[in-house]
């Protein structure tokens, strides 16, 4: 009887805080764990007794990296509860600040988290005094998407205009307009970045995922769009629950998502691009073929090309928002409490974001529930861990330790938003 087992204490370039350990037994992978050992942060308990347009701003808190992701998912919900829809500029508005947020989050993570597994270096400082013109790049590429959310959301991290309704203050034309001369050089970028990432040597592996993600019917998807998977799943975002569970496993301080009577299912850059392919924008889509990309990818080492095609697309679909923009009559709509529960799925850079409140003819918060990207990814890296290490016992421990943090890195975890309790209990004697 032989024994072996792959543990790394301390995951590094990912955001938050987790391990991995993997145990092998007579040459079978017996256990797989993605650990989550963050402390919780009971954001919802928070939310309750809140007036729900405080929702947006407390909700940002959760991620400095897709501030913008939790601030749609919210208020989105806190509309539908108050039966109210944001049409026209203001809903335009919200898709720009997306972008921003997508190309700043999509870039940081394909050049300074995960390149470097790729390259053989075990940063990306190490990895710019051979490649400096990439990381430069990213750099500046990072940088645009932050000024996006600067004059859209007040500041490029926390961002503070976003209000249930629309926006605190809407832009003028002309401070969109120096943003437009900054992405026709990011898309050009943007592009390079594709055709980069094309070139780097991807593992061969891919598995049979359920992909999960927003569809729009004529849109890729940012804000909204019925939730829709492969496998027949096409429900709105006020039937979640319905299909959805989360479960509380030991080990980790995350919550596990998984597919009533299914099991594991991915979301995320490879589930919403197989979903909606067609929904990219052409120069999306032809920078896809040329980076030998079909309109399905199931290898999610290539996920960093499909960060980088959604790049492309951020950039394009900002380019023509600023184009079209005209300033709307109010940096707002009225949106009057009335009692009542909202539902919201919004696509964060690293997945489907799930927002569900109940509030009072007040206003006031009575419950929330939010599910963020990595708790629903969170089973389907432990199987692929599985997966990837039943395939490669024959690898040396070092270099199969490293294929482990890279499958881990193809999701973009972001373990500081996956931390929460399913319910927590205080007895006092």
């Amino acid at each position: 009887m032989s024994g072996r087992t792959i543990k790394v204490d301390y995951l590094s370039r990912v955001e938050g805080e987790g391990s991995l350990f993997v145990r092998i037994k007579d040459e079978q992978v017996v256990d797989a764990q993605f650990k989550i050992f963050e402390p919780p942060r009971f954001f919802e308990a928070f939310l309750r007794g809140r007036h729900f347009t405080e929702a947006p701003d407390i909700t940002a808190r959760i991620c400095g990296i897709c501030p913008v992701a939790y601030q749609m998912s919210a208020v989105h919900a806190m509309e539908d509860a108050c039966g109210v829809k944001v049409e026209g500029p203001l809903r335009e508005l919200r898709r720009l600040l997306y972008c921003g947020e997508w190309i700043e989050s999509h870039v940081l993570h394909i050049s300074m988290l995960h390149a470097p597994d790729f390259l053989g270096y075990p940063d990306a400082i190490r990895m710019a005094a051979d490649h400096p013109e990439a990381v430069q790049r990213a750099l500046t590429l990072k940088k645009i998407g932050n000024e996006i959310v600067t004059v859209l959301g007040g500041r490029e991290i926390h961002p503070i205009n976003v209000k249930v309704g629309g926006f605190h203050r809407a832009p003028r034309a002309r401070e969109l307009a120096p943003l437009s001369e900054r992405l026709k050089w990011g898309l050009d970028a943007a592009l390079e970045t594709v055709r980069w990432t094309a070139a780097l040597e991807i593992p061969d592996f891919s598995g049979d995922y359920e992909f999960v993600a927003l569809r729009h019917s004529d849109e890729y998807p940012f804000n909204e769009g019925k939730l829709v998977s492969d496998r027949g799943l096409d429900i709105p975002s006020r039937e979640y629950d319905h299909h959805f569970v989360e479960e509380h496993v030991e080990r980790t301080h995350a919550l596990h998502s998984i597919r009533m009577g299914g099991g594991a299912y991915m979301v995320g850059p490879l589930a919403r691009y197989a979903l909606n392919f067609d929904r990219l924008s052409p120069v999306a889509q032809e920078a896809a073929r040329a980076a030998g990309l079909g309109p399905i990818c199931r290898n999610p080492f290539r996920s960093i090309i499909v960060r980088a095609v959604e790049t492309v697309y951020a950039c394009d679909e900002a380019l023509r928002i600023i184009g079209d923009y005209e300033p709307p009559p109010s940096p707002a709509i009225a949106v009057p409490p009335r009692a009542g529960t909202g539902y919201a799925c919004t696509e964060a850079p690293r997945g489907m974001l799930y927002h569900r409140y109940r509030i009072d003819g007040s206003g006031i918060i009575r419950d929330a529930k939010i599910v963020p990207p990595t708790a629903q990814n969170q089973k389907q890296i432990e199987d692929d861990l599985r997966r990837l290490v039943q395939g490669r016992l024959e690898l040396p421990q070092d270099q199969l330790t490293r294929q482990c943090e890279q499958a881990i890195r193809n999701y973009d975890p972001c373990i500081s938003c996956a931390t929460h309790f399913l319910r927590l209990t205080i007895e006092r004697l």
